[in-house]
């Protein structure tokens, strides 16, 4: 993964969060948690140690 995917996936964990504060429906948060934690592991697990990233991105 590009660090520009990085930051585009970090800005889209972004914007979920803010949807999930501002819902009232508490399956819609619910849902929204789940997408957030599942987005968050993804970054998580590109980003370990030993993990290079492309070259010129």
């Amino acid at each position: 993964m590009t660090e520009r995917q990085f930051r585009e996936l970090e800005t889209e964990i972004a914007r979920y969060r803010i949807l999930e504060r501002e819902v009232t429906d508490p399956l819609a948060a619910c849902l929204l948690h789940v997408i957030i934690s599942e987005l968050e592991a993804d970054l998580q697990k590109d980003r370990e140690p030993g993990q290079q990233l492309c070259p010129g991105d």
